[in-house]
């Protein structure tokens, strides 16, 4: 197919409405995608193992996880960016410091610095999905993507000052995300379409939140959710309706890819 596009969806606010739910028109836009011939992915800053039942409900084998640091291919990992582990351990001193609990994340599970913390069930609950990260402090001996670090807004900026090779995003009131410095899901997807050798002008990317910015601005096809933050409307060309308002069809039809 000449005109083959690839298109690259969000997860939370994107795909999944405020409840978590996927509408059933975002279902049936992303079968329509499929039988008109275009590819279909996922970038998020989610884990592979918060999403695995949403990838096999849409038959979804590419995605871009961690918001860019860890890149599968059609099951195949074809992309790994580690945090710095030496860098993580000062951080993980300096958040004890100031009673900051911390998860660990790899590809397969995360686990907690601390035995619970309110901050940590408060925020992780509102995913509403069925892992907890359990107490093992020793976890951070692993491979690990990505860490949170569970502090309400502006606190982050202690750690933003003196780690300068890690970026750190806020994703909910209570916590931030901590990724490799110049990590993103756009990093993530040109791994991709090296690989497909596609280029950017047949690359969608559909996102609502500060980390969809780049993957939005970077490729012509960027369309931003109608509930989506006012940077991603700016830094998007294209605006659809809400999640809840079918959103995601009326984008794809907005781009004319259905």
């Amino acid at each position: 197919m000449t005109n083959q596009h690839i298109v690259f969806f969000d997860i939370d606010g994107t795909l999944l409405d405020e409840e978590k739910n996927l509408p059933l028109s975002a279902k049936q836009a992303i079968q329509q995608l499929k039988d008109n011939g275009h590819e279909v992915a996922i970038a998020t800053g989610r884990a592979p193992f918060m999403y695995e039942d949403l990838r096999d409900e849409l038959g979804i084998d590419t995605y871009v996880s961690f918001n860019g640091q860890y890149v599968v291919l059609k099951g195949e990992v074809i992309y790994k960016n580690p945090l710095d582990t030496k860098s993580l351990e000062r951080m993980v001193d300096e958040s004890i410091k100031n009673n900051h609990p911390v998860v660990y994340m790899d590809h397969v599970d995360m686990k907690a610095n601390v035995p619970e913390h309110d901050y940590i069930t408060e925020s992780i609950s509102s995913l509403k999905i069925d892992q907890f990260p359990t107490y093992d402090p020793e976890y951070k001996n692993r491979e690990l993507y990505q860490a949170l670090i569970f502090c309400e807004e502006g606190e982050e900026a202690v750690y933003e000052k003196q780690f300068d090779n890690f970026d750190f995003i806020r994703w909910h009131e209570l916590s931030t995300d901590v990724i490799p410095a110049g990590g993103s899901k756009a990093e993530g997807i040109e791994k991709i379409i090296e690989r497909l050798n596609i280029s950017k002008e047949r690359v969608a990317t559909f996102g609502d939140s500060l980390n969809d910015l780049e993957m939005l601005s970077q490729y012509p096809l960027g369309v931003a959710m109608g509930n989506g933050h006012d940077r991603a409307k700016k830094a998007a060309s294209y605006e659809t309706k809400h999640v809840d308002e079918d959103g995601v069809m009326n984008g794809l039809k907005l781009i004319g890819l259905i």
